[in-house]
């Protein structure tokens, strides 16, 4: 064999083994930066927590633990808890605790964070100790963007359910199919003066023990758009609504959509803060069904057992309850049945209140009302009538 062809079978055998060792290098090369990365990761929560908690909100793991190697980083928070104070005009502490948080990117879009929550969730008022039990059978949420600021974000539950704790005994509150919450930056928002879009998705949603109108299952859609903000770093949510309401900063509901059965409600308009942190603008309604949602009002039944006063003081304020008493025994005295077919009849005179407030419309091939819902310094007025208080924000 000549010296020619031993020296190609030597080079034929070295190339072998090129592969295998460019292989080993990549991959150690790839398991640094992963670990690398991880290590960042877990820097960066940690970051984040420490800038959350001056901001009021306390996030903490029992125990936390990164995983996912190769393609993508897990951090798993087990004994997830959360601590929320100053978040309210109140400034009461509030605490959730839950079993387990999974938070997962991939290596290759580490700005696309995906995180999974598991029930239950249990919530405690600080100040009342109440106990609430929260549930669903998926959770799950999405953010864009980080670890600047947030481009997106979603949060999404399945079946839903609130329960208030009595004893060993949960009290049913609040159930839905599905709650969907989406927001973004909208297009062209600079990042000194953001403007943000989101849209609030409720399906086959129910809440119990306010008013016999809410325990029947009903669907909202709601779009809106935040102005007025300064940027999106952390703070106590009384001290944004305070830089909103300084800036003249709203929020304009594009647009908004409740049904429950034939009842079909639509609204649009602006709202913003005064200067006590309580609701200031209107929005334009329009509604169809009132013929059935005002009898279930309740108002014929709640003048026969008799007015409380501070239902008065909420729906017309400056009337007491014994003047109101003494109207309808008048009545019943100057004519006998008066005052009873008065208080039969209240329904319709609401109604005929109603229609006289609003005009005519049609909402999606139905005949319907249009009228004008006010805010002003909390107070909440169809036309001339409160109808509700909505307390301050800050």
């Amino acid at each position: 064999m000549s010296d020619m062809t031993v020296a190609a079978g030597r080079r034929s055998r070295r190339g072998l083994f090129i592969a295998p060792v460019l292989l080993l290098i990549l991959a150690a090369a790839w398991s640094g930066f992963w670990f690398y990365a991880a290590s960042q990761a877990e820097i960066a929560v940690d970051a984040w927590r420490a800038q959350e908690a001056k901001s009021g909100r306390i996030y903490d793991c029992a125990k936390r633990s990164v995983a996912g190697f190769p393609f993508r980083f897990e951090v798993q928070c087990s004994g997830a808890s959360v601590a929320l104070v100053s978040q309210n005009a109140s400034k009461t502490p509030f605490t959730a605790r839950l079993d387990n948080i999974l938070v997962v990117a991939q290596v290759y879009d580490p700005r696309h964070v995906i995180a999974e929550f598991s029930a239950p969730a249990t919530l405690v008022d600080g100040v009342t100790q109440n106990t609430f039990v929260v549930n669903w059978s998926k959770g799950r949420s999405s953010v864009i963007g980080l670890p600047a600021i947030p481009e997106r974000a979603s949060i999404v539950f399945d079946d839903p359910s609130l329960n208030r704790l009595d004893g060993s005994v949960q009290v049913p509150l609040a159930r839905a199919r599905q709650i969907e919450l989406h927001g973004r930056l909208a297009d062209g928002s600079p990042a000194d003066h953001p403007v943000i879009e989101t849209v609030l998705q409720v399906s086959q949603a129910s809440i119990q023990g306010v008013h016999p109108l809410l325990a029947e299952p009903f669907e909202a859609d709601t779009r809106a758009k935040i102005t007025g903000l300064s940027d999106l770093t952390p703070k106590p949510w009384p001290q944004r609504f305070r830089e909103i309401q300084a800036a003249g900063g709203h929020i304009e509901i594009v647009q908004s959509r409740i049904q429950q059965g034939e009842m079909i409600a639509v609204a649009a308009g602006t709202l913003g803060l005064s200067a006590n942190g309580r609701l200031d603008g209107e929005l334009q309604m329009t509604v169809t069904g009132l013929e059935r949602v005002i009898p279930a009002l309740g108002i014929e039944k709640m003048l026969e057992d008799g007015v409380p006063q501070a239902t008065l003081d909420r729906v017309a304020p400056g009337v007491k309850t014994k003047d109101l008493n003494n109207l309808f025994g008048a009545l019943d005295r100057a004519v006998p049945g008066l005052g009873k077919v008065i208080k039969q009849n209240a329904n319709a005179g609401v109604a005929a209140g109603i229609n006289s407030i609003g005009t005519e419309s049609t909402l999606e091939g139905r005949k319907a009302r249009s009228f004008p819902l006010k805010f002003v310094d909390g107070a909440v007025l169809l036309g001339p009538i409160k109808v509700g208080e909505i307390p301050p924000l800050y």
